[in-house]
């Protein structure tokens, strides 16, 4: 479902939740490595600008341009999920602004890389109880964009994704 209103005189606070639920689809497309859904939250024109934040000073570790280059970038610049596995893209503390047809989004996230574990062939023991694996923590950082209001919907502008951990990225 698009974040879509049908007054575009109505902007807020509707305008406020629809901006989250962009980001609520954002990261959902990130934890799907699903281009299409994650090209339907961008502009066709839209950039994203990767850094590292650490040592005092950002610095720049990618850019994308474009709607498809950056849906594209979930299954060639993020690993795939091995068996068994899963990542959850979480935000929180979201600080929303709207001004007419623009706004801004900016919110803490944190990946979790969820690993649930093998079920044994002579089964579970007896005192196995709930969840068999290992979440753990891998990324951190902050989410900063900047959303137009265009033909009913918002979407994603310009997107800067800033790591609190040093980051890799493939080789090309």
């Amino acid at each position: 479902m698009n974040a879509t209103i049908s007054n575009p005189d109505a902007l807020t606070p509707t305008s406020h939740r629809l901006v989250s639920e962009v980001f609520a689809r954002y990261v959902r497309a990130a934890d799907h490595r699903d281009p299409d859904a994650m090209e339907s939250v961008f502009w066709e024109s839209a950039t994203v600008a990767v850094y590292y934040r650490g040592e005092g000073q950002s610095q720049l570790l990618a850019e994308l341009t474009g709607a498809a280059t950056i849906a594209t970038a979930v299954t060639t610049a993020m690993a795939p999920h091995p068996v068994r596995s899963w990542s959850h893209h979480t935000t929180m503390n979201p600080l929303v602004s709207v001004a007419g047809e623009q706004a801004r989004f900016d919110a803490q996230f944190i990946v979790y890389n969820a690993a649930g574990a093998a079920r044994p062939d002579s089964g579970w023991p007896a005192d196995a109880l709930g969840a068999q694996g290992v979440i753990t923590p891998i990324e951190c950082g902050y989410l900063k964009a900047d959303l137009r209001f265009r033909d009913r919907e918002w979407r994603i502008s310009h997107l800067r994704i800033e790591h609190d951990l040093p980051y890799a990225f493939p080789a090309r």
